[in-house]
């Protein structure tokens, strides 16, 4: 399943969410407000920066603030 890391106040969470809905892809959201170590996480893959959407794909590749089109070749 494909994971998203946003914020409650990100356009570009808000926008990227709503484009995966669209295309039917599966995923899960966690909010790095609310969730301390997936914040630490998001840090970790973005040199230190929490930086949303972050999106891990099935396979552990992470992603930052892809567009829908770089998202469904990568799970596709």
């Amino acid at each position: 399943m494909i994971t998203m890391y946003s914020t409650s106040w990100c356009g570009y969470c808000i926008r990227l969410k709503s484009q995966m809905k669209r295309a039917g892809l599966d995923f899960r959201e966690v909010n790095i407000e609310q969730d301390p170590a997936a914040a630490q996480f998001v840090g970790s893959v973005n040199n230190g920066n929490h930086v949303v959407p972050t999106v891990v794909l099935p396979d552990g590749t992470a992603m930052t603030n892809p567009s829908i089109r770089q998202l469904l070749v990568a799970v596709r």
